[in-house]
């Protein structure tokens, strides 16, 4: 792989709209991503759109948000069940998530007691550092 393969999948990415890139050949395994102050920028603009909506749903509970760029799963396995469901009650230190990341599973824990109102993230999609990921009403 040259420069000139570089930067043709660097357009490619900007033309797709993607985060992230990875290329397997011939025995060679490259991986773009794209930086994450600009990544950041994103979600920001989509809030300005739907302002009204979100201050509503704010205002409600609280946003559980990743903490790294990653793979959002639901459950540990692809037949098992979610930890969580809109309604399940949690409790401090329960799994909510799990968040692959270079191909190691973050569990990504209750950080209170509480109920989930919203699940924000479809399973399996990836998710950037500060995507909502739940929303959680905290228990007094």
């Amino acid at each position: 792989m040259n420069d000139d393969d570089i930067r043709r999948y660097a357009s490619l990415m900007d033309e797709l709209d993607l985060s992230a890139l990875e290329i397997k050949d011939e025995g060679l395994s490259v991986r773009m991503e794209k930086n994450k102050a600009a990544a950041a920028v994103l979600p920001k603009a989509e809030s300005a759109v739907n302002a009204a909506p979100a201050e509503k749903k704010e205002a409600e509970g609280t946003f559980i948000t990743s903490p790294m760029i990653g793979i959002f799963y639901r459950a540990s396995a692809e037949n098992a069940d979610p930890y969580v469901e809109t309604g399940s009650r949690v409790k401090k230190g329960d799994t909510l998530c799990i968040i692959e990341s270079m191909k190691l599973m973050n569990e990504i824990k209750a950080e209170c007691d509480g109920r989930i109102l919203e699940i924000c993230a479809e399973n399996g999609s990836l998710v950037e550092y500060g995507s909502r990921l739940f929303r959680i009403a905290k228990d007094e």
